[in-house]
């Protein structure tokens, strides 16, 4: 036998030895490993796992033992799964009712977390096939936030309504009683027009603030000049001023604009100005500056008046809130201005800051994106 017959037919034994050890070791892992035995556990259809992925809702699958054999990538994120366990017990229970009896079930729950804000969530558990439960879970928290802020400022309209509504109608027969009196009919008289001013101003801002929130965000942006829209302001306030002598003051950069809505922008800066020119004291000055860097605009407006509690500056934003109900009626407030003025900023993608000391004054600093025409913004690469 030649040397080349030897190699072949020890090449072929090799062969055969090799692929003996391999099907011994398959033999051997399928032993181990039980493959091939049929067991009894629930499998997720492949469907219903293709659409989980996808859902934006969160969505769980939880077996006859109540394990967790998928969920989806919301329901982890909003914290219903843990491990391989529901978190919420109450959602556990309303898996266990509809295994019991099959019967659909809706409900609401309140999930709370340690150091996470309370969620508001609805949820929905029916029946996947015979030993499998699906519970879909839907994140209301915004919602209810909007219903109670809605409600709220129903409330609130109405009871500051009431207030003028009732002034005037006491007034009225006030005057009707003191007829024969002139002096008496001209002071009641006097105080129906504040009243009825107070009222008229009362539903512009509701009716302004309306709008604001109808226009937003902006559809049609376009350059606000910053001049005019002072201009407006201060002469919006004018009258106040000269009765109360106080001198408003115009000063810093001129000729910049933001890109936004002319309207809302004097309506924000016409509110800083109203407020201070409001709050201040007879023969102070109230201050209207202008700053500018190339990429945004600062209206700041700085008054010598009543001053913020430290403690209070944190909700001066809210509506209808007033840091001095006593004051703020015998102004004429309404507790809508600044709501109006963080709601522009926050369109307009900017900000709203105040500084203030009780008892000395206080600066609102509008900041608004700062629009750059062709040439301006030639001229700023160059």
């Amino acid at each position: 036998m030649d040397s080349t017959t030897q190699a072949f037919i020890a090449a072929i034994i090799g062969a055969v030895v090799a692929g003996g050890a391999v099907l011994a070791w398959h033999v051997s892992d399928r032993q181990q490993h039980g493959t091939g035995v049929t067991t009894d556990e629930p499998v997720v259809p492949a469907g219903v796992a293709a659409v989980l992925s996808v859902l934006k809702s969160s969505a769980v699958v939880v077996d006859d033992s109540d394990t967790v054999l998928k969920a989806s990538a919301p329901a982890y994120a909003m914290g219903l799964v843990r491990g391989q366990s529901l978190v919420s017990s109450e959602l556990a229970t309303l898996v266990q009712q509809v295994r019991r009896d099959g019967q659909i079930r809706e409900t609401e729950l309140v999930m709370a977390r340690p150091g996470v804000p309370s969620r508001h969530v609805t949820a929905r558990v029916a029946p996947l096939g015979a030993r499998l439960v699906l519970a879909l879970v839907e994140d209301r928290t915004r919602e209810r936030r909007v219903e109670a802020v809605r409600r709220d400022f129903v409330g609130n309209v109405s009871h500051e309504l009431k207030t003028p509504v009732g002034a005037i109608r006491l007034l009225a027969e006030a005057v009707h009683e003191a007829s024969e009196d002139p002096e008496a009919v001209k002071r009641f008289s006097d105080r129906m027009l504040i009243e009825s001013e107070r009222l008229s101003r009362l539903v512009q801002q509701v009716i302004e603030l309306s709008r604001l929130q109808g226009d937003d965000p902006l559809e049609a942006p376009i350059p606000v000049s910053l001049d005019d829209a002072i201009e407006v302001a201060v002469d919006t306030s004018a009258i106040d001023a000269v009765s109360k002598h106080i001198a408003v003051v115009t000063s810093g950069v001129k000729g910049v604009e933001v890109l936004g809505n002319s309207e809302q922008v004097t309506a924000a800066i016409s509110n800083l100005v109203a407020n201070a020119v409001s709050y201040s004291e007879s023969g102070s000055t109230v201050l209207v500056s202008t700053k500018a860097d190339d990429s945004s605009v600062s209206v700041s407006v700085v008054d010598q008046g009543i001053g913020i509690p430290t403690e209070e500056i944190d909700r001066i934003f809210e509506r209808f809130y007033r840091v001095d109900p006593a004051r703020h009626r015998s102004t004429g407030g309404t507790g809508l201005g600044l709501s109006i003025v963080k709601h522009v900023a926050a369109s307009h993608g900017g900000d709203v800051n105040v500084w203030s000391v009780e008892g000395q004054g206080s600066t609102f600093t509008l900041s608004l994106p700062r629009y750059l025409s062709v040439r301006e913004s030639q001229e700023e690469y160059r």
